[in-house]
């Protein structure tokens, strides 16, 4: 089990490195949040980060061969893959460099709460050009073992031509990484086996547990795998005993005229499948996890249009 890094550790590496971060709330019960780190949330209770932690990215620098993974909760475009994702526009798999290279500017400041937004200029697997307005708007509600953190997620066109469904599928996708090991697992309620389906080969749903209507998902790092929860399943939480650790997270629906959409990282000749995902996780073999969740677009992209979610996500120290 990795050991968890300290909040002033973290605020001092980014210091040392000569990168932004601001704190939301204390050392103590707060919100790191990375403004040159790719806007990058690190949740804290009791002094430390929850949230896994890359300290070699905060000094080092991705590039299209290497991604320094942060770790903490990021905002993404989806999709990631099909012929309208933001992956694949150079061809291999990469982390968009508008993404990676996103330094945010706080917004506004108060009690508990901040805003900040970065421009990122988005190129889908078309060639299609997005240029973009990132948006978290963060607060902090803090007792004892425990913390609600709530981020307004949020995409704006800058474009000036309307796009259409066939060129354009965006929306803000919400991703929260967690070291994970043995015991580790997922869990939601899932009365109906089709609101969950498999985003990568070789298939995990044949190996997810079921028992009176709720599903458990295994993160212990002994597979990679991506799973799809639909629209109906109204929140998933992590659980890490070794850690004394529940991570639930909820997301609100997407404003009225935007559709959940097809996120998964598919080839980018693959057309998007019309199967919206809510939410989703992502386990992997180097030893973190995700628990994910995703917002919604309308079919016709107009200039200025926002694109929203509001995430709740509550840690609790058991």
């Amino acid at each position: 089990m990795r050991k968890r890094v300290k909040a002033d550790r973290l605020l001092r590496a980014f210091r040392r490195a000569g990168r932004r971060a601001h704190l939301v709330g204390t050392v103590e019960a707060g919100v790191i949040a990375a403004l040159d780190l790719e806007g990058r949330l690190f949740t804290v209770l009791e002094g430390e980060v929850l949230n896994r932690v890359n300290l070699e990215a905060v000094a080092g620098q991705s590039t299209r061969e290497l991604y320094l993974n942060p770790g903490g909760d990021g905002l993404w475009p989806a999709p990631e893959g099909t012929t309208l994702g933001y992956q694949y526009a150079a061809g291999a798999w990469r982390v968009p460099p508008g993404v990676r290279s996103a330094r945010y500017l706080l917004a506004g400041v108060r009690d508990q709460g901040a805003a900040m937004t970065a421009e990122v200029d988005l190129v889908n697997n078309q060639g299609a050009g997005v240029p973009a307005l990132f948006g978290r708007e963060i607060s902090v509600e803090a007792g004892p073992r425990k913390i609600r953190v709530t981020v307004t997620e949020s995409i704006v066109y800058l474009g000036t031509r309307p796009l259409s469904e066939g060129e354009v599928s965006l929306a803000p996708w919400s991703l929260c990484q967690f070291d994970c090991g043995p015991g580790c697992e997922v869990v939601f309620p899932a009365a109906d086996r089709a609101a969950v389906w498999d985003l990568y080969e070789p298939p995990a749903v044949g190996r997810l547990i079921w028992e009176d209507g709720v599903c458990r998902a295994t993160t212990d790092g002994s597979s990679r795998y991506q799973i799809a929860l639909a629209a109906e399943i109204p929140w998933l939480e992590f659980r890490d005993p070794r850690a004394g650790l529940t991570v639930r997270r909820s997301a609100g629906p997407p404003p009225e005229g935007q559709a959940y959409l097809d996120i998964r990282d598919a080839p980018p000749a693959a057309p998007p499948s019309g199967k919206g995902v809510r939410y989703s996780v992502y386990s992997d073999t180097s030893g973190f996890m995700e628990i994910e969740a995703a917002g919604g677009c309308p079919r016709r992209l107009e200039p200025g249009a926002e694109l929203k979610i509001t995430v709740v996500t509550e840690f609790v120290k058991t």
